[in-house]
């Protein structure tokens, strides 16, 4: 197939996309760290490069550069205020990048262009060549696996139940709005690696006759919020989980392989009764023999970092998910 000198042309321009690829999330992440969104949200219209400077205490030519950059990736908006100023202005997708915000996902961002997650993925190529080692990639660089690193560090467990904070709150809202039913007739629900219990948090809102379990492991609940409407347990799901009407799994299965996610589902069976009990399941599914959108890729993605930081997880098709349910 005879390829034209457009195609070699774009060829050219996509690989040096991937060649300085990087900048793009360091500057997100620089946007992040110096509270860049969070001004320009704030300040209620747009906002001049000097007092951008002035508030955040950076010199102004090199803020100009991160911003030109994030500007044309549509972060911000460049608007002008009079014939010789132009100022910044906020979209849907800076206010990604606001700390605390509703929609806010900096906390995961922080997380995945921290050095402890962006280490494994130097070892990614080996991980594709090796055959019948489960050390994840993370584990080579960190010393232990991700779980062990986590209740080892507190810093880095804080960070990564918040990231998982972030996803919980797009998420089930997703859920909330899309499947209500699923949860009538739940008195009692059991949030399996709940984390900071923020699912949980918007779920028994949304439904205010449920009486919430949050259940992880001890080292995170000992520090989650604590709640009138939440009970926080520890404990460990490969043993045994706390009794309730359902049970909720969110984005916990990905993390595992197909036999170690059947032990799980069936301790989930032992904590639910046998008449009326539900399994909740929320996760990705990869599409299979199409071409993917955008959301497709995101997900792509996603199991690629599966392979980085997890031992055995990955996300899955239709058909995978078939075998473990």
């Amino acid at each position: 197939m005879e390829v034209t000198i457009k195609e070699e042309a774009r060829a050219e321009i996509k690989i040096w996309n991937y060649v300085f690829g990087y900048a793009k999330i360091a500057a997100v992440k620089c946007a992040i760290e110096l509270g860049i969104a969070d001004v320009i949200e704030n300040y209620g219209s747009p906002m001049p490069l000097s007092e951008l400077a002035s508030a955040l205490r950076c010199e102004p030519s090199r803020l100009h550069r991160i911003m030109r950059l994030m500007v044309h990736d549509r972060i911000f908006k460049q608007e002008p205020i009079n014939q010789h100023t132009v100022g910044f202005s906020s979209t849907p997708l800076s206010r990604c990048l606001i700390k605390g915000g509703e929609k806010s996902m900096a906390a995961f961002i922080l997380l995945m262009s921290g050095p402890t997650c962006l280490a494994p993925w130097h070892s990614l190529s080996a991980r594709v060549l090796e055959t019948g080692n489960n050390i994840s990639p993370f584990e080579v660089a960190n010393g232990k696996d991700i779980w062990s690193y986590a209740e080892a560090n507190p810093d880095f467990s804080e960070l990564f139940n918040n990231a998982m904070g972030c996803k919980a709150r797009l998420t089930v809202q997703a859920t909330i709005e899309g499947c209500p039913e699923v949860f009538d007739g739940v008195e009692n629900l059991v949030d399996i690696g709940g984390g900071n219990a923020t699912a949980l948090s918007l779920l028994v809102k949304a439904f205010p006759w449920i009486r919430g379990i949050n259940f992880d492991l001890p080292h995170v609940v000992a520090v989650a919020p604590k709640s009138d409407s939440i009970e926080n347990v520890g404990g460990d799901m490969f043993m045994s989980i706390s009794n309730a009407d359902a049970a909720f799994l969110m984005s916990v299965l990905h993390d595992w392989d197909d036999e170690e996610c059947i032990k799980i589902l069936k301790k989930c069976r032992e904590a639910i009764p046998e008449d009326k009990g539900k399994v909740i399941i929320v996760e990705a599914v990869l599409e299979e023999d199409k071409e993917v959108d955008e959301v497709g890729v995101v997900g792509l993605m996603l199991d690629t970092a599966m392979m980085a930081i997890t031992n055995k997880g990955k996300e899955r098709t239709l058909k995978e998910w078939s075998y473990v349910l």
